[in-house]
């Protein structure tokens, strides 16, 4: 199953920001879709799309068993009413994150970074999904989903501020952040 965001002039999602993190930006318009399907999801016809992103959701891979117990026990689904309110945030590593071993990445990502155990405060409250983007030839790695309550938005800027206080983010050569609230 793949799914595509396509940032263009209509969409289940009006776009309040995008801002540059880290890198090249992407355009900026009004509006963003988000497409689930069985192959990448391309306009049947010319559209007003400024830009294209898939990934798919795949196996958690520097996730322990403990740690994937405790996340399955708390995080809440996409989809939910209250929330409103969304950010994606594409992310691509630089070529010295690749060339670490799987060890390597894990002890930084978790050991170091802490990126599961910090994140772990935030849940039910945000909710969260990770597309994998980096073997389909796409411009990121990862695109990061986050939907949560309007109340929750504070909580999102601190989780956002926190992870990119770490190790692991020092790899990141690229990342837009693009919020987003639902319309309708």
């Amino acid at each position: 199953m793949f799914t595509t965001f396509r940032g263009g002039q209509s969409g289940a999602w009006r776009i309040t920001s995008i801002s540059r993190v880290k890198g090249e930006t992407l355009p900026r318009v009004p509006a963003m879709s988000v497409v689930n399907s069985e192959a990448i999801a391309l306009p049947i016809l010319p559209s007003a799309t400024a830009w294209r992103l898939a990934g798919t959701a795949s196996h958690l891979r520097y996730t322990e068993r403990a740690e994937q117990e405790q996340l399955a026990a708390v995080q809440a689904g996409l989809g939910r009413p209250e929330a409103t309110h969304a950010a994606l945030i594409p992310i691509r590593k630089s070529s010295a994150w690749w060339e670490l071993t799987q060890d390597e990445r894990r002890r930084i990502f978790e050991d170091k970074s802490q990126h599961i155990a910090a994140s772990l405060k935030y849940l039910p409250a945000i909710a969260r999904q990770l597309f994998h983007c980096r073997d389909l030839g796409e411009p990121f790695d990862f695109l990061t989903w986050f939907e949560y309550a309007p109340e929750h938005a504070a909580d999102f800027e601190e989780l956002v501020r926190t992870l990119r206080a770490t190790e692991e983010w020092t790899y990141v050569e690229r990342e837009v952040d693009v919020r987003v609230v639902q319309e309708g």
